[in-house]
């Protein structure tokens, strides 16, 4: 399959992400993405949406700054990926969910906020304004191990928006849940997005591609379509995203 660069804005659109040429090798052998160049617009929900092995947290890694580049380069916010300039700007969800069971929602997010120097007043502002972002204020006290699936998401949520950060990163958010908390957290990242938040994430599920502005469609570490669902839908002549990207699949083969 032959990886071709790919803008998901028209120049009207400010860049948040730019990735040119971008290859990672894991092991020295394992080529897990392949020339990969990208320009990912600010202020919308970007998907990364591909199958299972497909590269997707490979670029995520890459993005924050977590994943050594074989070639090629990433910049964030005009500065290189994982620049110590770019640690209070760009928070990352990683999949295993970044909290204490034993702990109450308020003190895990009080710990990790302590961890980024949020400390006193600012702190407990921080806390307070992290909470009510995900609307888990009224759970402060209770302990993080008695949350549902959804709950225990919010919470690792509500650490990623500790400090404010401008581009939020999530690595398979909604994995394992049932489809109301998915939705309920889906609706999460939609007022997010509209308080000026650039969300990226990732998923394996074809479905939830229809739920964001702009979609990266991965396949064997290449990109094979950008654009918004509605684009590749026209584009392909289908109907849903999933539809589209068998056809790209099968166009590329």
């Amino acid at each position: 399959m032959r990886c071709t660069p790919a803008s998901l804005y028209d120049g009207c659109m400010t860049s948040v992400i730019s990735i040119k040429q971008l290859s990672v090798r894991l092991g020295g052998q394992y080529q897990a993405l392949s020339d990969v160049s990208l320009e990912l617009p600010t202020g919308r929900i970007t998907g990364l949406i591909g199958p299972s092995g497909a590269g997707k947290t490979t670029l995520i890694r890459s993005i924050v700054g977590r994943q050594k580049l074989t070639s090629g380069q990433v910049t964030v916010l005009g500065q290189s990926a994982g620049a110590a300039s770019l640690r209070s700007a760009v928070s990352y969800m990683t999949q295993e969910r970044s909290i204490y069971e034993d702990l109450t929602v308020g003190e895990n997010v009080h710990y990790f906020a302590t961890m980024h120097g949020l400390t006193g007043r600012t702190g407990k502002r921080a806390v307070a304004e992290a909470l009510a972002s995900v609307h888990l204020s009224d759970k402060r006290a209770v302990l993080a191990g008695s949350l549902s699936g959804g709950q225990k998401q919010r919470v690792s949520l509500a650490i990623a928006l500790l400090g404010q950060p401008k581009l939020l990163v999530l690595d398979e958010p909604t994995v394992g849940l049932d489809p109301l908390l998915r939705e309920e957290l889906w609706a999460l990242f939609r007022e997010l997005r509209d308080q000026g938040k650039t969300i990226i994430i990732s998923s394996h599920v074809m479905d939830e591609a229809e739920r964001c502005d702009e979609l990266v469609l991965i396949r064997d570490g290449c990109v094979i379509a950008t654009g918004t669902p509605a684009e590749l839908c026209k584009r392909t002549g289908t109907k849903t995203v999933e539809q589209s990207f068998l056809k790209l699949v099968e166009a590329g083969a």
